[in-house]
């Protein structure tokens, strides 16, 4: 099963050749590790042209028990490795914590999904739609991917938001600000809608969205080498790599932080997805629920894309990529399966989609019998 969304936290994708990129040897196929020999062939076919120093730390949930696989590539052979609590940039997946967040928010009464986000702006939107908090969570805004004033072309490709303010979004919004086309009618996927969502929530609530994000949902759960902060967890990051394979940047979201700055691991993300499976964590379920059709194969929830498989289960996914890495969560919350994989491959690299590939063949094994 390919759905081939990867709707990740950057612009626009380049492509770079990887032909130098030899690829590698299998030292783990002998060594299964409580995996099936199926999810080893899918672990090796899709990591084996990543470059040398690529790390993937992956958790395998199968009936709400949870295993743990890392896989690292050093002189062209690929190997166990334990780095499961090892922390990656996750890009866009921070979008479902941002409409975790503002779930939250509801159920204190702060604010209503449908309320317009001009209530709660002191500054005029140049706009005059009436743009909800729903419709920047699911992406029917109709704000384009990215303002007008961040040009991903001409911004340091390393760390491309590190510049963009809070000064230069409000100089957008009320100046700028364009519509693709009227809101609530089309999904029309925006790290911009969702950074704004973000950055009004710490309005609402005078509070930074790191504070926001530690009181609601990582002390909650456990989270404890999760953030928006690289200080807090830099013995325990894994350096990001660019496209050919060398050491890059992390990218600073600034403003946007709610688009794509959680940094985490697969430890904490496996209790993340548990939380989804507790019936009783409202502020989760409703993430999970539909709020727009986008075609026959797709809709989307409050941040969560919602797939049907081919065997009839229900699938809510998010992936994320970023100068350095590239992510992807995908639970079947009737089972209580899924598949986290954090990775230092570049979005920029050719073959980013291979996680992509990974964690939803992943997820067949989790409902198949071999």
């Amino acid at each position: 099963m390919k759905f081939y969304l990867i709707p990740i936290i950057s612009f626009l994708i380049f492509s770079y050749s990887n032909a130098q990129i030899k690829v590698a040897v299998n030292r783990f196929k002998n060594n299964l590790n409580h995996i099936t020999p199926k999810q080893s062939k899918l672990i090796y076919e899709n990591t084996k042209t990543f470059p040398n120093n690529t790390e993937l730390s992956i958790a395998i949930i199968k009936n709400g028990d949870i295993n743990f696989i890392g896989i690292r590539r050093t002189n062209d052979k690929l190997k166990f490795r334990n780095n499961k609590h090892n922390v990656f940039e996750v890009g866009s997946i921070s979008k479902i914590f941002t409409s975790t967040l503002l779930t939250n928010l509801m159920f204190e009464n702060r604010l209503k999904l449908n309320d317009s986000i001009q209530q709660h702006l002191n500054f005029d939107l140049k706009t005059g739609q009436n743009i909800t908090f729903q419709e920047l969570s699911n992406h029917t805004s109709g704000l384009p991917r990215l303002p007008s004033n961040l040009n991903l072309k001409t911004a340091p490709k390393a760390n491309p938001y590190k510049e963009y303010d809070e000064q230069k979004l409000r100089i957008y919004l009320t100046n700028k600000i364009e519509l693709n086309q009227e809101h609530g009618n089309k999904y029309e996927y925006s790290n911009l809608g969702v950074g704004l969502l973000g950055f009004i929530m710490t309005k609402i609530s005078k509070s930074t969205y790191e504070d926001l994000l530690q009181e609601k949902i990582l002390s909650k759960y456990g989270m404890t080498n999760s953030t928006t902060i690289r200080s807090k967890i830099k013995s325990k990051l894994i350096y990001g790599l660019n496209s050919k394979g060398k050491k890059t940047s992390n990218w600073d979201m600034n403003v946007l932080t709610g688009a794509g700055a959680i940094l985490s691991s697969t430890t904490d993300l496996s209790k993340f997805a548990l939380a989804q499976f507790n019936i009783e964590n409202q502020e989760l379920t409703l993430t999970q629920k539909s709020t727009f059709k986008v075609n026959d194969d797709m809709s989307i929830g409050l941040g969560w894309h919602i797939f049907k498989t081919k065997n009839g289960n229900q699938i809510i996914s998010h992936e994320g990529a970023t100068g350095g890495y590239t992510s992807l969560i995908a639970l079947d919350i009737k089972n209580k399966n899924g598949v986290i994989i954090l990775s230092n491959v570049s979005g920029w690299n050719q073959d980013m989609g291979n996680i992509e590939n990974l964690g939803f063949g992943i997820i067949e094994t989790l409902s198949t019998t071999e």
